[in-house]
C-alpha cells in the first residue's frame, strides 16, 4: 500500500460523519460495532504504515546528513591539499605540488558529488516530512474518532436498554388496563353490599317480630285488666 493510498484512507476515515451514517443505518448498534472494527483495523494498518514512512524518512535524513558531512569533509581535504601544493610550489618542488593540486581537485569533485546528492534529497525529504505530519495528524484524528465511536456505541446501547425497559413497562401497563382488575373489585363490593343489606333486613325483621310479641303481651295485660274491672262491678251490684 503506497503512502498516498494510506494518507487518503486515513483522511477519509478521520473526516467521516458518523452521525450521518447512523441516520441511514437500519441497525445503528451493529453499524457502530462494524465501524469500530474497521477503524481498529485501519488504525493498526496505519500505525505500521506511518512507522515505516517515518523510518524511511529518518533514513533519508541520515543519508542527507552524511552527504552534508561528506561535502564538508571533502572540502576540508581539498583545502589542505591545495595549501600543501602551494607550500611545495613555493619550495620549488613543482612535481609534488602538482600531485597535491590533483588531490585537491579529486577532493573538490567528491565534495561537489556529495553536495549534489544532498541537494537532490532535500525536496524528497521535505515532501516526505509533510506526508508524515499529515499521517500523524490523520492517525491521531482516527484514534480520537475511535474513542468517540466507542462512547457513542456505549451511549446507544444504554439508550436502547432504557427504551426496551420503558417499552416493557408500557406493555405491562397496557395489559393491566386490558384486564381491568377494578371490575372484579366492583363485583366483590356489590356482593358484600348485598350481604350487608340482607343482614340489615334480617335484623329489622327480627326486631319487628320481637315488637309484635311485646305488643301481644300488652294486649293480654289490658284484657286481664278489663276482666278484673268487670268482675269488680258485678260484685258491687250483687
Amino acid at each position: 500500500m503506497s503512502k498516498q493510498t494510506i494518507l487518503g484512507r486515513v483522511t477519509q476515515l478521520a473526516k467521516a460523519n458518523v452521525n450521518a451514517l447512523l441516520d441511514q443505518a437500519e441497525d445503528p448498534q451493529k453499524m457502530l460495532d462494524q465501524l469500530i472494527r474497521d477503524y481498529s483495523n485501519n488504525i493498526s494498518e496505519a500505525d505500521q504504515a506511518v512507522a515505516t514512512t517515518i523510518g524511511n524518512l529518518r533514513m533519508l535524513e541520515a543519508d542527507h546528513a552524511q552527504d552534508v558531512d561528506a561535502a564538508a569533509e571533502w572540502g576540508a581535504k581539498a583545502l589542505a591539499a591545495s595549501r600543501k601544493a602551494d607550500e611545495l610550489r613555493t619550495a620549488g618542488t613543482a612535481a609534488d605540488a602538482d600531485r597535491f593540486d590533483n588531490l585537491a581537485k579529486v577532493a573538490l569533485g567528491r565534495q561537489m558529488q556529495s553536495e549534489k546528492e544532498a541537494k537532490t534529497a532535500e525536496p524528497t525529504i521535505a515532501a516526505q516530512t509533510e506526508v508524515v505530519e499529515k499521517l500523524k495528524s490523520g492517525l491521531n484524528a482516527m484514534k480520537t474518532k475511535l474513542t468517540e465511536l466507542q462512547a457513542k456505541r456505549d451511549e446507544l446501547v444504554a439508550r436502547a436498554k432504557t427504551a426496551q425497559a420503558q417499552n416493557t413497562m408500557t406493555d405491562a401497563v397496557k395489559n393491566i388496563d386490558v384486564m381491568d382488575p377494578t371490575s372484579d373489585l366492583h363485583r366483590f363490593e356489590d356482593k358484600v353490599r348485598r350481604e350487608e343489606a340482607m343482614a340489615l333486613g334480617r335484623q329489622e325483621l327480627a326486631a319487628s317480630t320481637l315488637d309484635a310479641q311485646f305488643e301481644s303481651l300488652d294486649d293480654l295485660a289490658e284484657q286481664s285488666e278489663i276482666e278484673a274491672r268487670l268482675a269488680a262491678l258485678k260484685s258491687r251490684s250483687a
